[in-house]
């Protein structure tokens, strides 16, 4: 899948995302309305309910009451008077105060007394046909007994029943609450009313209580809120009371609308906003994608292929080594004084010098090779179809002149070189990774071989490769738990008899390797970024050691970077303070590198050490173009004339004449000089000669442990054996 399928895949994705969102809020907000809506409409409905019930309880009430206007004729009862004076008396009370269909007057056993129906005189067969519909009205197997002393009458009766179609309301009512009406008979009496509940007056009822279209349904409504069951004189139920609900809810629907409207268009307008601010998105990451596509294989400041390119037309060319039966070459590049140039005139004089040197790289490539930067200030080259061997050393040579020809960098010329390092497949390797290690191996011996070179890899060339990764993947450790040792170099007297000074060398017994001298580890120490915790532990070992030497001097070396390092003048006096060592005894032996880079710097730094006591000296002196300046610009306390003016010295010689020019100038600028690799009783003699103040080498002692030192300094003459010969 490409990266643009990817990325429409992830942008449909993100816009099915945003539309399920969507539509998720917008339903919630719709069912959230609704459910209000719905919430109303239910309330309503039972409050409405709840109204019919309160309608048919007081229609109850005022049937009862009208009913009981009967007891008027209690006295009559009483009085025992003939069946025609109660009838007429009962057909007044009704005809003026009850408003019934029929009203019945009877004993409990259900034997009328007295009656009307429809404005003409009841008869038993009258009431008889009202008890069929209700059997729980006076006259029922229970009915006529008086009830117990003390006890109330029968609770008035109110009924709902479905004749066939005809719905009547009946209700019943004591004449009496207290009294037995026939002293004879010891029967109660009972009033009983009906009414036909007619549409209209069913109507009628749910206008006064505000029931809209109260009415008798024969289809059971589905609502239990809206719906009163009617039943039959068989108990089953064939008819409903019902009624127009109230829905306040449906009309709260308009006031909604226009919010669920405004919330609909609102998150419409942000989903579509989004949509199209995703759609430009998705427009400028393809676009970007296609440009990071275009770019991947190249690098963006020179404009060559990068590394990743590089290492892929490499693993092609190995490929086709057996089809091709010609071998090829890899070149390994790597700028010398680059660094300079860019802390010197800046980043962009440093891109700029970058982007000529590929340009001079690229024009002399055949059809067919491979240039690229490989990063920072790395160019890699492939170089195919080898005629003979002696081809890739031409190119390289080639190289080697061109780059060394000066560059215009920001109005400025500035000269600079590389250091080449050349493997071949197949013999050094079939594979990318052997051969780039192969080759940075070749590299790394051209630079040590004193840069502006190249240099092919040889077996031997294993071994140095085999001790950088040592060094890289165990000297850190081997800090950290102490695993090196410090040997020293005594430092005596110009008539050989007392030592005045050790120098510390520092030495790695590595349980593989045997013991590693610091010629070989210390370059990949600095490299590595690895120097300044082992020179801190190599000044700290040496302050804690020498603190058993009272007297003579400690003389420590100082890498360049270590010096270079902004709390370097800070670690040396804090490991004065914690180790307890005289600053006084202590010399710090530089070289010209510590004060190439940053002059102003050095001698700052020069300056606060000394102002804590600490010595300092110049070492390698007269290996360098410029030793003369250093000496006149910055306090130095002795120079240390380097060993190769001694190896092969002659007392009439040139080196003769320089080793005694320079201890001359050192004694008139008031400086110690110690004069290294004192081999001979001859140098010594001649340097004795000349004046010189110190003297170091295998003559008087190599480098040796500190339980060595403990020995020769109990010694009164530790040199006495030098002394004869001399």
């Amino acid at each position: 899948m490409t990266n643009a399928e990817s990325s429409a895949r992830l942008l449909t994705g993100t816009i099915a995302s945003l539309a399920g969102a969507f539509v998720v809020v917008l339903a919630a907000a719709v069912a959230l309305a609704f459910g209000i809506m719905t919430n109303a409409n239910d309330l309503e409905a039972a409050r409405q309910n709840d109204r019919l019930d309160a309608a048919m309880n007081a229609e109850v009430l005022l049937r009862r009451d009208n009913l009981r206007t009967v007891r008027a004729l209690k006295p009559l009862l009483d009085a025992g008077l003939p069946h025609a004076t109660l009838q007429w008396s009962f057909s007044l009370i009704a005809e003026r105060l009850l408003e019934f269909d029929g009203s019945f007057l009877v004993t409990a056993a259900g034997r009328l007394l007295a009656g009307v129906e429809n404005g003409r005189p009841a008869t038993q067969a009258g009431y008889d046909a009202l008890r069929r519909l209700k059997p729980g009205l006076p006259g029922g197997n229970s009915a006529g007994q008086l009830p117990p002393a003390g006890h109330p009458p029968p609770l008035p009766l109110f009924s709902i029943v479905n004749d066939n179609g005809q719905i009547t309301s009946i209700v019943v009512a004591t004449i009496a609450d207290d009294d037995i009406v026939n002293a004879a008979t010891r029967e109660a009496a009972f009033v009983v009313g009906y009414r036909r509940a007619t549409p209209a007056r069913i109507a009628a009822l749910g206008h006064r209580h505000r029931i809209d279209d109260l009415h008798v349904v024969t289809d059971k409504p589905s609502d239990a809120l809206l719906r009163r069951p009617i039943p039959s004189p068989d108990g089953q139920v064939a008819a409903w009371l019902t009624w127009q609900a109230s829905r306040p809810g449906d009309a709260m629907l308009p006031r909604f609308a226009w919010a669920l409207g405004i919330v609909a268009i609102l998150l419409s307008s942000i989903f579509a906003y989004v949509c199209r601010r995703l759609g430009h998105a998705a427009q400028q990451i393809a676009l970007r994608e296609r440009q990071i596509q275009r770019l991947a294989g190249q690098d963006e400041l020179s404009r060559l292929p990068n590394r990743r390119t590089f290492d892929r037309r490499l693993d092609q060319e190995i490929a086709q080594l057996d089809r091709k039966g010609s071998p090829l070459a890899v070149l390994l590049i790597d700028l010398d004084r680059f660094k300079a140039v860019n802390d010197t005139y800046g980043h962009n004089a440093g891109d700029e010098l970058v982007r000529q040197v590929a340009g001079r790289l690229a024009a002399m490539l055949r059809i067919g090779d491979t240039v690229a930067r490989l990063g920072g200030d790395e160019f890699g080259i492939i170089m195919t179809h080898l005629g003979q061997p002696g081809d890739s050393a031409a190119l390289a040579q080639r190289i080697l002149d061109t780059l060394a020809e000066p560059f215009e960098v920001g109005g400025v010329t500035v000269s600079i070189g590389c250091s080449i390092g050349i493997a071949h497949a197949p013999q050094d390797g079939k594979d990318r990774a052997t051969l780039m290690r192969r080759a940075d191996a070749a590299l790394y011996q051209a630079k040590n071989e004193g840069r502006n070179r190249y240099a092919f890899f040889e077996t031997q060339m294993n071994a140095a490769l085999q001790m950088k990764r040592t060094v890289e993947d165990e000297l850190r450790s081997a800090i950290a738990r102490d695993e090196l040792t410090l040997h020293y170099q005594p430092q005596v007297s110009i008539d050989g008899t007392k030592i005045i000074g050790l120098e510390a060398l520092v030495r790695w017994p590595h349980p593989v390797h045997g013991m590693i001298p610091p010629s070989e580890f210390i370059p990949i120490a600095e490299e590595r970024g690895l120097i300044m915790p082992l020179s801190e532990w190599v000044l700290r070992r040496a302050c804690e050691q020498a603190r058993h030497w009272p007297g003579v001097k400690l003389a420590v070396n100082v890498s360049p970077i270590q010096f270079r390092h902004k709390d370097f003048v800070a670690s040396v006096i804090r490991i004065l303070d914690e180790t307890g060592f005289d600053p006084a005894r202590l010399e710090l032996e530089l070289t010209e590198g510590v004060l190439v880079d940053d002059a102003d710097a050095a001698e700052n730094a020069m300056m606060d050490l000394r102002s804590h006591g600490v010595s300092l000296a110049l070492d390698d002196f007269g290996t360098g173009y410029s030793s003369l300046i250093y000496l006149r610009r910055f306090a130095f306390d002795k120079i240390k004339i380097d060993r190769s003016f001694l190896e092969y010295m002659e007392a009439t010689g040139e080196s003769a004449i320089l080793v005694h020019s320079v201890v001359h100038l050192g004694r008139a600028l008031g400086l110690r000089v110690c004069a290294e690799g004192v081999e001979t009783p001859e140098q010594h003699r001649f340097l004795q000669a000349v004046g010189c103040h110190e003297l170091q080498g295998f003559l008087f002692s190599r480098p040796v442990p500190a339980e060595a030192i403990d020995t020769l300094l109990a010694r009164e003459s530790p040199f006495a054996a030098t002394q004869t010969a001399a």
